[in-house]
């Protein structure tokens, strides 16, 4: 077997119906798709994704066992004035809004520095790692401990060949999402094959 698995950029709430542009969670799975994408970045700013839009993709995910992996991020305007810690939370929270313990332990958490990505500024290993901490206590709060410690969290935030050991080294960062780094073979590779 393959540790590969298939994944999606976008699963829609509804399993059956006319939304043109969105792909049901049965088409999906129906294609062997494992993991989908919800809150992205993009999807948040570019189309104007709320949070309740994107608990109910969430949901919808679980319900469709696939795995979904949510995105939650703040900008520079939000770190800047010191409101990291506040919107995260309301991310988070709004995000995992009627999962179940036991779901929880399927859902995969990204952390997406939207300031950090495409801008040429990039986060420290710290302050990456401070963030994921704050994450993985706030996770034990609204579940067990022992699940808190099972979710795994990513970071997304323009991981490149030359920052991925230092990030991967951290204690609460349990991979990347990547970005633009995967677009070309050389550069993917050193960072799948992180140190």
């Amino acid at each position: 077997g393959s540790a590969i698995r298939v994944g999606a950029q976008n699963v829609a709430w509804e399993r059956a119906g006319a939304f043109t542009g969105e792909v049901s969670p049965p088409m999906l799975t129906g294609i062997g798709v494992e993991m989908a994408i919800v809150g992205h970045s993009e999807r948040r700013q570019i189309f104007r994704e709320d949070d309740t839009m994107i608990n109910r993709r969430l949901l919808a995910a679980l319900a469709a066992g696939l795995v979904p992996v949510l995105c939650i991020g703040e900008t520079l305007e939000e770190r800047e004035a010191e409101r990291t810690f506040a919107v995260l939370e309301g991310q988070l929270r709004s995000g995992l809004q009627g999962v179940t313990a036991a779901e929880a332990s399927r859902v995969v958490l990204a952390y997406e520095p939207v300031w950090a990505i495409g801008t040429g500024k990039t986060a420290s290993k710290e302050q990456a790692q401070e963030v994921h901490g704050f994450l993985r206590g706030l996770l034990g709060q609204l579940f067990e401990k022992n699940i808190a410690e099972s979710i795994q969290i990513l970071y997304g935030g323009s991981v490149k060949p030359d920052n991925i050991d230092a990030l991967m080294a951290q204690p609460d960062i349990d991979g990347a999402l990547v970005g633009g780094a995967a677009l070309t073979a050389e550069s993917f590779e050193r960072i799948v094959h992180f140190r």
